[in-house]
């Protein structure tokens, strides 16, 4: 999968951006503040329709303007499409061939990206509900229906919750109307639980193996944690029916996969509790370039990788093994301050640009 080129019109710093990218390295160079970050944002948008930055869409649009376009022609399996996302005060729309696609659902999952940045290596120290925001990214890419039912798990889980909350406040102990949603709820739930945990047991298979090549020494896995483990409709509907006195008097559910979680185990020593800061960023990196493996291996295409800023993140010998780990087939896009910290012999594999204040130059490094 390659992303050929990419419009912006009217798109955070760029008034109007038209620029072509090479099929294996991008490295693109500049000021912090100068549009790098906000480039290959515009990249992940038309994949995934929202920021990794921020949650409100109109912040995208550059000031003055009440409409913002980022469109861009991806190859795929030999077949070129063109893709857009139109971001106004209106809303969000997309497009797929110049024509409309009713639901996000349907344009998620067509263009697999994979994003490393700064903010990732704090991943591990963030609360649950980061990481479950992560995890619900990453699957969506894999399965559009994951998306769907996930949706459907949040409809149910906030109608239970306003159940519960007026059952305490009319003083009601009728359950019938509790059991339904409750059962709808499991039978979610478990749908969820098994895409988690087979993503998670996919990551497994290579996170170690990558972790070594990279900074070698270490066996890294990924543990889900989660209520719903080995666990059935009936074993399940118990548990909640015993938490309904507690939940009706404060009004929320207390088990289910909104409360899932998942930790980094680097020799059996929880990353969270034991891991030194280096030892957090580089598990983050691999359980990236897992990710990689595994899209290729379920989907048999090679995902976009976007590494942002990874220079400010690793030294020379570490960068320089995550890059003989990728093969030339996998597009990728990297950010950075300091283009004389770029390697030589990297750069002469890459296509390198110079970002100065909303303009993109190519460059050649010979």
């Amino acid at each position: 999968m390659k992303i050929d080129n990419i419009n912006l019109v009217n798109f955070r710093n760029y008034e109007n951006l038209d620029i072509s990218f090479g099929n294996f390295l991008n490295i693109f160079y500049g000021k912090n503040g100068s549009g790098k970050t906000n480039l290959i944002e515009a990249i992940y948008i038309l994949a995934l329709t929202k920021s990794f930055r921020i949650s409100n869409d109109k912040l995208l649009i550059r000031k003055g303007n009440i409409k913002s376009k980022v469109r861009g022609e991806i190859t795929k399996n030999n077949e070129t499409s063109k893709y857009s996302v139109i971001i106004s005060d209106e809303g969000k729309t997309v497009e797929i061939n110049d024509t409309k696609v009713d639901k996000i659902s349907n344009y998620v999952s067509r263009i697999n990206i994979i994003l490393f940045n700064p903010v990732d290596t704090r991943l591990i120290d963030v609360t649950p509900s980061e990481r479950r925001k992560m995890l619900n990214i990453e699957i969506s890419q894999l399965n559009k229906e994951y998306l769907i039912i996930l949706a459907n798990y949040q409809r149910i889980l906030k109608q239970r919750n306003f159940y519960l909350r007026s059952l305490y406040v009319n003083g009601n102990n009728d359950t019938n109307y509790l059991n339904i949603l409750t059962n709808k709820l499991i039978e979610y739930g478990l749908l969820i639980n098994k895409y988690r945990k087979d993503f998670i047991e996919n990551i497994n298979k290579f996170i170690t193996e990558i972790y070594n090549d990279i900074f070698k020494s270490g066996e890294l896995k990924i543990k889900y944690v989660s209520s719903y483990n080995n666990k059935n409709m009936s074993k399940l509907l118990k548990s909640y029916q015993q938490n309904y006195k507690k939940e009706m008097e404060i009004g929320k559910t207390l088990i289910g996969i909104h409360h899932d979680d998942i930790e980094f185990i680097l020799d059996n020593n929880n990353l969270k509790e034991w891991g030194s800061e280096g030892q957090r960023k580089n598990a983050i990196i691999s359980f990236k370039l897992a990710e990689i493996k595994v899209i290729n291996e379920i989907k048999k295409i090679n995902p976009i990788l976007i590494l942002d800023d990874l220079f400010s993140e690793l030294d020379k010998e570490k960068i320089g093994n995550i890059l003989k780990l990728l093969d030339e087939n996998v597009q990728t896009f990297i950010t950075t301050t300091e283009i004389n910290k770029v390697d030589k012999k990297i750069l002469k594999k890459a296509k390198v640009f110079k970002v100065d204040n909303g303009t993109i130059k190519e460059e050649k490094h010979e």
